[in-house]
């Protein structure tokens, strides 16, 4: 399941763009503000505190019952590894150019393949992938982040009269980004041994991506009541996950 679910929201969302061919922007803005709200609620809930649980854990095993006095370095130490996953994050989206939030846009022939967007974007979905291992209700939460992303994405690249079979496999190597994410965090020492570490970067990725989806899903910086409902729905399905 932690390996199909945010495989296929990429597939729904390709078939939607492709098929339906979504006009209603507000829409697309409304689910973007949902599932911002409930990735960051998923990561504030569940990911954070196992973060901060497992460094502690590791502190007390290694110095045994009077550790406790030694953890501050531990969790400070994972604060600065969030910090970097903010910052790779923003790296990240300077060659993407705010696709991970619904950013890309125009209806302009591309000149050619945008392979820093889609190279910088693969990477963005392979580290979201490696926490779902252990949390297997963040897959969930990537599914309904991929899913809005996956039409506008598709719809772009339509818009730019990209092939149809260039566009289909961009699409399928961006659904199998996740899942391969999941799958090599269980398999390489390395990921294993400094789970903890790696996971406090995707909590650093995660919250720019949802704070930034939730604060600009509404250009126009006007209340508005579509988007707190929206929001809202997102923390409260988190509470049932």
């Amino acid at each position: 399941m932690v390996y199909i679910v945010p495989f296929f929201a990429v597939v729904i969302g390709y078939l939607i763009a492709v098929l339906v061919q979504p006009k209603n922007k507000k829409q697309l803005k409304l689910l973007m503000a949902f599932s911002g709200s409930f990735l960051l609620t998923l990561t504030v809930t569940h990911l954070l505190p196992d973060v901060y649980a497992l460094t502690m854990d590791a502190h007390t095993h290694d110095h045994g019952e009077h550790a406790h006095g030694h953890t501050h370095g531990g969790e400070l130490a994972i604060g600065f590894f969030i910090m970097i996953g903010i910052i790779f994050q923003i790296i990240l989206e300077y060659f993407s150019k705010g696709a991970e939030h619904g950013h890309v846009h125009g209806h302009e022939k591309l000149d050619k393949i945008p392979w820093l967007l889609f190279i910088s974007l693969c990477i963005h979905a392979l580290f979201e992938g490696m926490p779902v291992s252990q949390h297997t209700e963040l897959a969930w939460g990537i599914a309904i982040h991929h899913l809005p992303i996956a039409i506008i994405l598709t719809a772009f690249f339509i818009n730019g009269k990209m092939s149809k079979k260039l566009i289909v496999f961009f699409m399928f190597i961006f659904a199998a980004m996740t899942p391969l994410g999941t799958l090599l965090s269980g398999k390489i020492d390395f990921l294993t041994e400094y789970y903890a570490e790696i996971s406090a970067v995707v909590v650093g990725i995660l919250f720019h991506i949802s704070s930034t989806i939730i604060f600009e899903s509404n250009e126009d910086h006007k209340f508005n009541i579509n988007k707190l409902i929206a929001i809202i729905l997102g923390v409260v399905a988190t509470y049932f996950m």
